[in-house]
């Protein structure tokens, strides 16, 4: 067994299952959707991404752009919420929340392709 696929499997499945856990409840209730979560989800993609970085394969290229995508998307994600708490008047709204879950979501849609890409090298890679 190879201990640096492990890790290397674990980030990428645990970005996925954080990222989940935050889109998770209703699109537009703050209430579901707690910032620490996010910030969770947006410090293991970053990690998920820097550990891609070196795989010099076709495969790797392509999960590390489906991780550079959602790392994006979640930056995003932080940033709108930011903006909307500290930097304007109107603090967090049912459309702003939704804003943040629906970026979030295109994250998890990345993660989603980095796992089915995973498994994919995983069963090329035991014939």
């Amino acid at each position: 067994m190879n201990p640096e696929k492990v890790v290397f499997g674990f980030f990428i499945v645990l970005s996925l299952t954080l990222n989940f856990g935050f889109v998770m409840g209703e699109i537009d209730n703050p209430a579901h959707h707690h910032v620490f979560e996010l910030f969770a989800a947006v410090v293991v993609n970053v990690i998920a991404t820097v550990l891609k970085f070196g795989d010099r394969t076709q495969m790797g290229a392509v999960l590390l752009a489906t991780s550079l995508v959602a790392v994006l998307q979640l930056i995003a994600a932080a940033l709108v919420w930011g903006i909307s708490e500290h930097v304007t008047n109107t603090g967090m709204t049912s459309e702003i929340m939704a804003s943040i879950v629906s970026l979030s979501g295109g994250a998890m849609l990345a993660n989603v392709v980095s796992v089915i890409l995973l498994l994919i090298e995983t069963i090329l890679l035991r014939r």
